[in-house]
């Protein structure tokens, strides 16, 4: 996809293997579009060249933005420098052509989220029309560490080093050539280092499906200029609905499940998502593994409808597509056949075991829905010490429910207020945030089937929601102490997904043909928690993994549906504001040696 990272040292020979030095494990910052502009990064059409400089103190950034003589500077950062006051000082000035940031943990803030302080503040269901006292975050700044790093517009090459032995071979590089010896400027030959991440894609996703949709009429040797973001939601029921047939399905009643299958950082495909996305994917999966014998046995009443929606991180693209399918009865149901909702958050961060279940004050201005919600926040406090609290709803999928039909429905947090998660839509939202630690000497194996802090509570939530489920659904008190999640199931799902996807329970779950070849590429099975481009589409996002998981816990077949806003161009005035509601990835430009 990426040509590569390099460097250029002008002692060495001109010899081209010798000159250049090919980086590898880098991760780029990409352009995406949305119905009004773009944000991101990306490099020229050739790749931006500059002169190497580390930045470590204030007095480098001052070399670098102002009394350097040899701009413009590629400049390499340690986390501690990587924030919003620094990248957006240097993104107003002239003289950088590039960064490059070493992703490690020494020197990490307390804090780092490149979102905004409202995610999916425009898409919400909260707007003038509806609840304009809750909209824009009024109510409660949910991501107040927000710094919105992710919603700029880099025009210069932003990428993140994953290698420990090429980042020092560039500060060897810098301190051989470049360093500055008792203030003074270094002299010529200097290293300096190229980067390459250009993209064709500009302005805004209409403009930019647009020429695509020219460049394959007309053209012809036709090239993409960028593509829709789009993957696939996942979702199974207890009892089967038929796949077939779409639109209101006759005498079915579903209580909905939910949770979020995506998750972003500033740098694509390096959003490992912990406590943001895998703590609601983990809780529900195991949810569903102790839910299933049961409604198998004693089945409710009620349908139980469990959905992953991919896509959400980019203003709900996977809840829209579904909701949007249900209004135009191109679904197995439609609105009218949804009971009630609860959706899995971020559950990951429990403070003193407690949970919070949040509702939406408008709606429940209607008395029958307001009697709903109280039914099910009393089926949830059964079983824990889950509180809860009249404000707007946190950023969730079923703020898109909403828009469509006025349904009960909660969701389920560690937070009252704020998010607990100080790291929310970063690459350090990881393992170690989640608190996903083992015991020195374990080996791998061991490792997978070892019962963590986290894995025993994410349990306790599992088995929570799913015993409130089976009562929402009409099923009977005395089935329920059968459903009972498994902690093992829960540290071998956190093992597979924050710590190592290629382990012997995930091959296991695959089939054959997955295993041998990867997912549609050579090598092991890999995934990253996030939304692909279309080229991709789930197979390199965690879709498939969720996917063959349930399969295996369930013994049925689980069903994909896809995952993408409709075309930029039938976009509502409604919709074409700020957000990324119409976003689209664009390609970086291959570049040769």
């Amino acid at each position: 996809m990426l040509k590569g990272l390099m460097f250029l040292c002008v002692l060495c020979s001109s010899v081209e293997q010798k000159i250049y030095v090919v980086l590898n494990e880098t991760v780029p910052c990409v352009r995406l579009l949305n119905a009004t502009h773009q944000i991101g990064c990306q490099s020229s059409i050739s790749g931006d060249t500059g002169v190497l400089h580390v930045l470590e103190t204030e007095s480098d950034l001052d070399w670098i933005l102002s009394s350097g003589p040899h701009p413009p500077y590629m400049v390499i950062m340690e986390t501690a420098f990587f924030n919003r006051s620094v990248m957006m000082r240097m993104k107003n000035s002239s003289r950088v052509a590039g960064v490059a940031v070493i992703i490690s943990k020494t020197g990490l803030a307390d804090n780092f989220s490149p979102h905004t302080t409202c995610p999916n503040q425009n898409t919400g269901v909260y707007s003038e029309s509806y609840g304009s006292d809750l909209a824009n975050c009024n109510g409660t700044v949910w991501n107040p560490l927000g710094n919105g790093l992710s919603y700029e517009d880099f025009s210069f090459p932003v990428f993140a080093l994953k290698d420990e032995n090429q980042t020092q071979v560039l500060r060897k590089c810098y301190e051989d050539h470049n360093q500055r010896v008792n203030g003074s400027a270094p002299q010529y030959p200097l290293c300096a280092m190229q980067l390459f991440s250009h993209m064709h894609a500009v302005t805004d996703t209409v403009t930019c499906m647009r020429r695509t949709d020219l460049q394959n009429r007309f053209s012809i040797n036709p090239e993409v200029l960028c593509d829709p973001l789009s993957d696939f939601n996942v979702w199974t029921s207890t009892r089967p609905l038929n796949n077939s047939a779409k639109g209101h399905a006759a005498d079915e009643s579903v209580v909905i499940a939910a949770t979020r299958l995506d998750g972003r950082s500033f740098f694509w495909e390096q959003a490992p998502a912990a406590e943001g996305t895998v703590s609601g994917i983990v809780t529900l999966l195991a949810t569903i593994q102790a839910l299933y014998p049961v409604t198998q046995e004693a089945p409710p009443p009620r349908n139980i409808f469990f959905s992953f929606f991919q896509g959400e991180a980019f203003d709900y693209i996977g809840s829209s597509k579904m909701v949007y399918d249900m209004e135009k009865n191109d679904f197995v149901i439609d609105m009218n056949n949804v009971h009630s909702m609860l959706e899995i958050g971020q559950v990951g961060l429990r403070s003193g075991q407690r949970l919070w279940m949040h509702s939406d004050p408008v709606s429940r201005q209607n008395k029958s829905v307001d009697t709903e919600v109280s039914e099910e926040e009393g089926k949830l406090s059964l079983f824990s010490h889950a509180l809860s609290r009249s404000q707007p709803l946190p950023p969730s999928s079923f703020q898109r429910f909403l828009r469509a039909r006025r349904i009960p429905g909660l969701v389920l947090a560690d937070h009252n207020t704020s998010f607990t998660n100080r790291y929310y839509e970063s690459m350090y939202d990881d393992a170690e945030n989640l608190n996903v630690t083992y015991p020195p000497g374990l080996t791998p194996d061991e490792q997978l089937v070892y019962e963590t802090d986290a894995a025993k509570s994410l349990a306790e939530v599992a088995t929570l929601v799913a015993r409130s489920l089976y009562l929402q659904a009409g099923g009977e008190e005395k089935n329920l102490n059968n459903i009972t999640a498994d902690p093992k199931i829960v540290a071998q799902l956190l093992y597979g997904f924050l710590v190592q996807k290629n382990n012997s329970w995930f091959r296991s779950l695959l089939p054959p043909e997955v295993t041998k070849k990867g997912v549609n590429s050579p090598g092991p099975p890999q995934f990253y928690i996030g939304l692909g481009p279309r080229v991709h589409g789930p197979a390199h996002s965690v879709t498939r993994f969720v996917q063959y998981i349930l399969a295996n816990l369930t013994g049925t077949v689980t069903n994909l549906t896809e995952s993408q806003c409709q075309n930029p161009s039938e976009l509502s005035t409604e919709n074409k504001d700020d957000s990324v509601f119409a976003a689209g990835f664009s390609r970086p430009h291959r570049v040769n040696n």
